[in-house]
């Protein structure tokens, strides 16, 4: 069949689904609320675009049907399949319009480009490969690699987008050498971004975590406590974040591995020590060399991205600093008047931050660094900082593509009502002892569709807290398990998801294919899901104490590991190094 036959087969197959969904929606009321006019069907936008991302691997195509899909749906209101498709192309031009428009998806797509104009520029001065230099000389074998990609994504745990975008390029040519899979590399660096920083007790995340906390105990009455004091309760039982920190160590110090990471480590194991590595569909600086001649230097990277680090604490504190002496709440404002560099008032500034207006303050900040350093060290002439600076942000504009879908397609899920649905559908009477691993999963179903731990997190903890409350007749500790499993579950799904930001970020910062980041991340992350309910909170369901959970689940994991898994041996990989 040639392309001309296939194209038209396609797309006389498309109409005849097109008009199969429209007779299916003109049948149902049009006053009635979206989750219960299109039932199941709420479901087709994300299962759309994730099945078809892993069919087509072409993530841009995927997202984009998904959104028009869902656009599809909610102008359906009659068997004018014409007109349903014209108006449904123009309401996805708005819909991806509206989420550039917003302040907060403008701030974080404009500091990935600026992040990625420092990431060229330090390459170019030479920075890059002498902090990989640096590290290789520590890291000298695989193992160590992993451990220390770990120990950086936990040292950048106060966001992260920025934990994606900094480790990743730092990291990338070390494992490169050591012959370890940008796969791994991509999954070492998602799990310990979104997991770290939803645990952090100063990060961008406890902001809302703790409001969201807060909001839901007062539903219920219970105004004795605040959300920090239940967050930090609630740690201990954040099993999914956890266990995934751990199972890197065990994955990394045993060598084992299972699933297609398994075959990536295995491809990247036969390398040639010479052998160029090819990413199809990977956005990345891998294209980029230092000037010719340049001396390298650790500080061309080290000030830099410690100006992003620093300057982005520091802007962190700034906008929640402003942004409570420009409030109503007496309370805070004193605080911040008598103690504002007390641990309290720190970690009150920093809970009430703009987290991407800090962080595009931090980028700006370390770009001007950047390019001040290149052109004072005659690296580069201003002209040429300037060029290279701003071809760095091209690097990162299919990202910014990518995120504009992803932000499309949740703004669509949450008008044609996916997450009701599903809450509708999984919230029936149940034993109490299964609620904190049904809202978990919950969560996670969620957040898988939607591709975002935030917008999980709101939709659901208003709901869970009074089940919990319920169910339990007011335990508290009960309530605490179930609360953590909201915020757990959340970022679960979003870990896996196809549609993710953090996910996405994650296969832009290691130059790794976004598809094959996902098909092999999703198996471990399902692999440590599992055992974060059967051994963590099923048990806690019943009272099991939290240290009897956790010490159950990472010996379940390490006898798991070696029984799935198998040993990817790298002692050529380690004899080339040493």
């Amino acid at each position: 069949m040639n392309d001309k036959m296939r194209l038209g087969l396609i797309a006389a197959v498309s109409i005849i689904l097109l008009f199969i969904l429209s007779l299916w929606i003109s049948t149902t009321p049009a006053d009635a609320d979206n989750s219960v006019r299109f039932g199941i069907l709420t479901l087709l936008p994300p299962l759309v675009a994730i099945i078809l991302a892993f069919i087509t691997k072409e993530t841009v195509l995927s997202l984009f049907i998904g959104v028009f899909v869902g656009e599809f749906m909610l102008c359906s209101n009659d068997l004018n399949i014409i007109s349903t498709i014209v108006n449904a192309f123009l309401n996805l031009g708005s819909q991806v319009i509206s989420c550039m428009a917003d302040p907060w998806n403008a701030g974080i797509i404009l500091q990935c480009l600026l992040i990625g104009g420092v990431i060229q520029l330090i390459t170019k001065m030479g920075g890059a490969k002498a902090l990989a230099d640096a590290f290789a000389k520590r890291a000298d074998t695989p193992r160590k690699a992993q451990l220390f990609t770990w120990i950086l994504g936990l040292c950048v745990f106060f966001d992260d987008y920025a934990n994606s975008l900094i480790v990743g390029p730092i990291m990338r040519p070390v494992m490169d050498k050591l012959k370890v899979s940008r796969e791994k590399l991509a999954f070492v660096v998602d799990a310990t971004a979104a997991p770290v920083a939803g645990i952090a007790i100063i990060s961008t995340w406890i902001g809302l975590e703790i409001s969201l906390i807060a909001a839901g105990f007062q539903s219920v009455g219970v105004t004795n406590v605040t959300g920090f004091g239940i967050f930090l309760q609630t740690i201990p039982y954040r099993f999914y974040n956890i266990f995934i920190l751990i199972f890197i160590v065990i994955s990394a110090l045993t060598l084992y591995e299972f699933g297609p990471m398994k075959k990536a480590e295995q491809r990247a194991r036969a390398r040639k020590e010479d052998e160029e590595i090819i990413v199809p569909e990977a956005p990345g600086f891998d294209e980029v060399k230092p000037v010719e001649g340049v001396k390298l230097s650790v500080w061309n990277a080290i000030i830099p991205i410690g100006t992003l680090i620093i300057g982005a604490l520091i802007a962190f504190y700034w906008s929640g600093y402003t942004t409570i002496l420009g409030g109503e709440d007496q309370a805070l404002i004193t605080l911040m008047q008598t103690a504002p560099l007390s641990f309290d008032g720190i970690f009150q500034a920093l809970s009430q931050s703009d987290a991407s207006v800090a962080l595009f303050q931090a980028a700006l900040l370390a770009s001007i660094v950047a390019i001040v350093m290149a052109v004072g060290e005659q690296i580069l002439t201003i002209e040429d900082a300037i060029s290279e600076w701003i071809g760095g942000m091209k690097t990162i504009v299919i990202t910014g593509v990518i995120l504009l879908l992803a932000w499309s397609l949740g703004g669509v899920i949450g008008e044609v009502g996916t997450a009701d649905y599903l809450v509708g559908i999984l919230s029936s009477t149940i034993p109490a002892w299964i609620v904190p691993s049904l809202i978990f999963i919950l969560g996670a179903l969620i957040s898988f569709a939607t591709g975002t731990a935030y917008g999980t997190m709101s939709i659901l903890m208003p709901l869970a807290i009074p089940l919990a409350w319920a169910v339990s007749t007011g335990d508290m500790s009960f309530t605490i398990v179930c609360t953590s499993g909201v915020l757990t579950g959340a970022i679960f799904g979003d870990h896996c998801s196809p549609i993710s930001d953090t996910t996405i970020l994650s296969s832009m910062g290691t130059s790794c294919n976004h598809i094959d980041h996902v098909q092999t991340q999703i198996y471990y992350a399902i692999f440590v899901a599992i055992v974060a309910v059967v051994f963590g909170y099923i048990p806690a369901g019943f009272g099991v104490p939290w240290y009897v959970c956790g010490v159950m689940g990472i010996i379940v994991m390490f006898i798991g590991l070696r029984i799935l898994g198998e040993k990817v041996d790298f002692d050529e990989a380690e004899e080339v190094s040493s």
